[in-house]
């Protein structure tokens, strides 16, 4: 059986474009060998890299044992405030305020008006007291004429007294001889008695008189006059009082607490005024930290308020008790609750120096004290 052809009819032939081989890619060249290369020499340190990795260390070691040696030991805190003194300002005499002459925050010199009161009622007890000396210099001169008059008086009773004796004598020698009364006789006797009583009341009163215009002892003044001039003086400086003026120079605060128109308490305060010319650090160290501490040894402190500030100090006291001693509860340690606590000593540091910046009183400060030998300030 004739197998059959797969193959297509012939039919006319199509031209195809014979295109020509690629041609094969050429090989890159294969470079020449080289020759090993040679082991690297090992990098040496210069000398700058040798400087510093021994001599910085050395550096910081030796400048760490010559600030040991030099300066010590140091204990410090920032448990430390600023303060400085404070008064309370009070009326010395009661009234309404008049007058306000500062301001919160201002600086005032010793001697300042600070407030008035009103000085009207003195000047009313002034003029009183005046008077009252008039009166007693006036009793002074009545007493002085009761005097003169208490020795005209004495005279006459004298007189009177010798009248009376002789006028007695005469009835005696009647009664004597017989031409006289009883009666007479008893009334001239008792005339005498009279006399004799009146003179002694007038020196009764001259004495009285001459002890009320007596000076005293320690004044050479009659005391109802010097009593008076007392009470005078007494309402002059009351009505002094009545301007309140600043003790010392410093700053004044609480100042808006005085209004004009307010009646002012004796006694009350009513501004205070700050030493700001005079601060110190109160710093409150532990008590493990006192061991080597000294008075006079130097102190450096910088303040929360003024980073970068650094003022030189020293150590002025060192506190008599721990803080707890003085709080207003002081602790109960003789309980069966006692909890040992580290104890805080208030520790007073003056400045060396003015600071660049005001200092405020309350301002946070952290304190060190170098307690090695030789470290006292100024030393």
């Amino acid at each position: 059986m004739a197998q059959l052809s797969t193959t297509q009819p012939a039919g006319p032939a199509k031209a195809e474009e014979v295109k020509p081989p690629k041609a094969a890619p050429k090989a890159d060249p294969v470079p020449a060998p080289q020759a090993a290369a040679a082991p690297e020499t090992a990098a040496k340190p210069s000398w700058r890299t040798r400087a510093l990795m021994f001599g910085l260390p050395a550096l910081m070691i030796a400048g760490g044992a010559v600030w040991w040696l030099t300066s010590g030991g140091s204990v410090s805190t920032d448990n430390a405030y600023v303060q400085m003194d404070k008064v309370s300002v009070a009326a010395e005499v009661g009234g309404r305020i008049t007058e306000v002459a500062v301001k919160d925050g201002q600086d005032v010199t010793a001697g300042q008006l600070l407030f008035r009161i009103d000085g009207e009622p003195y000047r009313l007890d002034v003029a009183q007291a005046t008077a009252a000396i008039d009166a007693a210099q006036v009793e002074v001169g009545n007493l002085s004429a009761s005097a003169n008059t208490s020795a005209v008086d004495i005279a006459a009773a004298r007189e009177d007294v010798k009248f009376a004796e002789v006028n007695f004598g005469r009835q005696a020698a009647l009664m004597e001889k017989g031409f006289t009364t009883k009666a007479s006789y008893d009334a001239s006797r008792h005339a005498v008695l009279q006399a004799r009583e009146r003179v002694r009341q007038a020196e009764a009163a001259a004495a009285e008189a001459r002890t009320k215009l007596a000076a005293g002892p320690a004044s050479g003044v009659n005391p109802q006059v010097e009593a008076a001039r007392v009470q005078r003086a007494q309402a002059q400086v009351n009505l002094g009082r009545t301007e309140v003026r600043a003790p010392y120079a410093g700053r004044v605060a609480q100042a808006d607490r005085l209004q004009i128109g307010q009646m002012m308490v004796q006694g009350l305060p009513a501004v205070t005024i700050v030493d700001t010319a005079h601060p110190w650090v109160e710093a409150n160290f532990k008590e493990t930290d006192l061991a080597d501490m000294r008075i006079g040894q130097r102190a450096e402190i910088s303040f929360d308020a003024y980073p970068g500030l650094r003022v030189r100090g020293h150590v002025l006291s060192i506190g008599a008790g721990t803080g707890s001693e003085f709080s207003v509860l002081p602790a109960q340690n003789a309980t069966g609750n006692w909890v040992k606590v580290t104890q805080r000593v208030p520790v007073k540091i003056a400045f060396d120096e003015k600071p660049s910046r005001d200092m405020i009183a309350g301002l946070s400060a952290d304190v060190k004290v170098f307690t090695g030998s030789g470290t006292v300030a100024g030393k």
